[in-house]
């Protein structure tokens, strides 16, 4: 009787112990993973588009990090566009949960944010010769963003003067129904994007106006 009262004992003892060890491993794994979620979610967070209470855009200071789209060089969407004494790159910039959205489905997801960063090209540098290569002064920033619930037309586009925020560019400004007239997907012209203009091609997500405006055949979508 003695003998069970002590393996009991011990077997409590032992079991007490287990749990305690159990216990403790946990509360190491908690404190382990809850910052690495917070940090994570304060990642995404920053990649959607965030406003002030004056219903200005805050600059998407990240965008950078974000999946690289292309770059122009010295484009003009008008004929009588206003001749500059300079040349201009103009790259783009998309944040990575829209691009996925877009790599899998052929369209933008709400809350897209897209960054046009212009910058200033330069001939004369070190040991280039010839052509063109970016240079560091950057002469100005434009954002086209997708918010379902914020904007009518769900798309809208903010300005940005090297400030931290951006005032929206009004809904009667040219942009919008130039985009809306030519844009390739969801009024964005992803003709200029090449890795996404195949991706739109397979999943059939090209404007019925683009397709006209590229002459392909009514209803049926460019190969």
């Amino acid at each position: 009787m003695v003998q069970r009262l002590v393996w009991q004992e011990q077997r409590s003892t032992r079991h007490t112990a287990s749990m305690l060890t159990t216990a403790k491993v946990a509360l190491v794994l908690t404190a382990l993973l809850v910052p690495v979620a917070k940090f994570l979610g304060v990642m995404e967070c920053d990649d959607d588009p965030q406003y002030t209470e004056d219903a200005q855009m805050k600059f998407p200071e990240h965008y950078r990090e974000w999946v690289y789209l292309s770059t122009g060089f010295d484009m003009s969407y008008s004929t009588n566009g206003m001749a500059m004494d300079h040349h201009m790159f103009d790259n783009v910039f998309v944040n990575p949960e829209a691009y996925k959205a877009f790599v899998a489905t052929g369209k933008w997801p709400d809350k897209t944010v897209m960054v046009l960063e212009a910058r200033m090209a330069k001939g004369k540098g070190s040991i280039n010769q010839k052509g063109n290569y970016q240079d560091e002064e950057i002469m100005g920033f434009e954002v086209h963003v997708r918010d379902d619930a914020r904007f009518p037309g769900k798309w809208a586009f903010f300005g940005f003067d090297g400030g931290k925020t951006g005032k929206m560019v009004p809904a009667t400004a040219t942009c919008y129904s130039c985009h809306q007239d030519h844009g390739a997907v969801d009024t964005t012209f992803v003709q200029f994007y090449p890795t996404l203009l195949p991706i739109a091609k397979s999943k059939s997500t090209l404007a019925a106006k683009y397709m006209e405006e590229i002459g392909a055949p009514s209803g049926k979508q460019p190969l």
